[in-house]
């Protein structure tokens, strides 16, 4: 029974076992993420061996990652919850922590994309994927770290009587023994649930969490093609199979990089105020390294594009859940953040394909990678007049707030200054009709 109950804290604990929660979250990306990215490896087998266009060639890496953010199911059911619960275990270092856990996408990438064209060239496509099939299966073990927490802020919005539904059975079934208050206990609870499933989901309605998900719908848009068509740019500019997959080797060892430093960094007091801003550059970083990829045509060239581009996709991605729970706060972070990789997944669906489509109607990746490179821009500058628009509206309100503390300072002053006048008034008459009588007495 002590297994099963959850573990109270009033706050998040920043430490012991939410190390082991990262290390968990670390793996759940490399089985996920990591994979994921190296199927573009597996892209140009695909298309010599169904003998079909880009285009529909990259259905095959756009189903995966929209099934992923948009049904609950494969590897949605290990990504989502684990980075949520790498979020409740952590407050204070919490960029780091993600830092550690999502740069398992990056360290997963460099191993397992030169692994992965060895086993192409050792065991076929159909070899490769099978072998994958067996690594991904240590998603079972990350499942085995995740040890629920109950912390003081979940407790305030969820009604009392509800925290009995994690007591023991037994308990339980002495509730509802109870003759007389029985039926109406039932009517409430029912009532309880109602309101809390509807309270969970009102950060839908704010407007700071509304323009974020615009926001994510661009990125995602903007950063999904680049690594379904990398490997085949590279590879149709003259670049050998093996340094076509180092590159992506780079890219993701740099993820890793930008992950950590940048989770690091903007846990740094001088810097945890402007982690919005820290995540617009990263984001608009990566849209100019999308606009100037088409001008780069050999290995060297390439090479400082991955280095680039791996740094600031680690750094931008490691900062989403942050920047979500400072929107949204901690208690509903895990409903927010389902909803943010919901919403990746129309465009991981949409973009790959329409930049294969470009790619067969023009004969060039030119404009598949300035259609990604504006809509990361796009994103970076929406947010980024979101927040101006937020600060002008503020210093609107102050001055309002001011201005009206002054009327009615002046209103108060100019009402004691009437007071006073009428009463000198009223005494100055009083005088003079007593002068008066005085004055017709005599």
């Amino acid at each position: 029974m002590a297994s099963s109950q959850r573990a109270r804290h009033i706050g998040p604990p920043d430490g012991g076992w939410g190390w082991m929660i990262v290390a968990g979250c670390f793996l759940v990306t490399i089985c996920t993420r990591a994979v994921t990215r190296c199927i573009s490896i597996f892209f140009v087998e695909f298309q010599a061996y169904f003998g079909q266009d880009y285009a529909r060639t990259a259905w095959i890496h756009s189903i995966v990652d929209c099934a992923t953010m948009l049904c609950g199911l494969g590897f949605a059911l290990c990504y989502s919850p684990a980075i949520a619960m790498v979020g409740k275990y952590f407050n204070k270092r919490k960029a780091l922590a993600y830092g550690i856990a999502m740069s398992g996408s990056g360290i997963g990438t460099f191993i397992l994309a030169p692994v992965v064209q060895l086993l192409i060239e050792q065991f076929s496509w159909r070899g490769a994927l099978l072998i994958l099939g067996g690594f991904v299966l240590n998603l079972c073990v990350c499942g085995a770290l995740m040890r629920p927490i109950s912390l003081k802020e979940d407790r305030k919005t969820v009604p009392e009587f509800l925290e009995q539904d994690r007591v023991p059975e037994t308990e339980k079934q002495d509730l509802k023994q109870m003759s007389v208050c029985s039926p109406l206990i039932k009517v409430w609870s029912r009532d309880c649930l109602c309101y809390c499933s509807q309270k969970e989901y009102d950060f839908l309605l704010m407007p700071g969490f509304m323009v974020l998900a615009v926001s994510v719908l661009f990125m995602a848009y903007g950063c999904s093609p680049l690594f379904v068509y990398l490997v085949p740019y590279a590879l149709s500019v003259g670049v050998s199979h093996h340094q076509a997959a180092f590159l992506m080797s780079i890219l993701g060892v740099i993820d890793i990089i930008g992950n950590i430093t940048f989770g690091w960094l903007t846990d740094r007091r001088c810097l945890k105020k402007h982690r919005y801003f820290c995540y617009l550059f990263a984001v608009g970083m990566d849209g100019l390294c999308c606009l100037f990829l088409p001008v780069l045509q050999n290995f060297p060239l390439l090479v400082p594009f991955s280095f680039t581009f791996g740094y600031f996709d680690g750094a931008y991605v490691t900062l989403i859940p942050v920047m979500t729970a400072d929107v949204v706060g901690t208690s509903s972070l895990s409903s927010a953040l389902g909803v943010v990789y919901f919403l990746h997944a129309i465009p991981y669906l949409v973009s790959p394909p329409v930049a294969g489509w470009l790619v067969d109607t023009t004969g060039s990746y030119t404009a598949s990678f300035l259609l990604c490179g504006f809509s990361m821009i796009f994103s970076s500058t929406l947010l980024c007049f979101a927040r101006l628009a937020k600060k002008i509206k503020r210093t609107h309100l102050r001055s309002l707030t001011s201005d009206t503390g002054m009327k009615q300072h002046m209103w108060t002053n100019g009402a004691i200054a009437y007071s006073v006048t009428a009463e000198l008034d009223q005494k100055d008459v009083e005088f003079l009709s007593v002068d008066t009588n005085s004055c017709s007495k005599r």
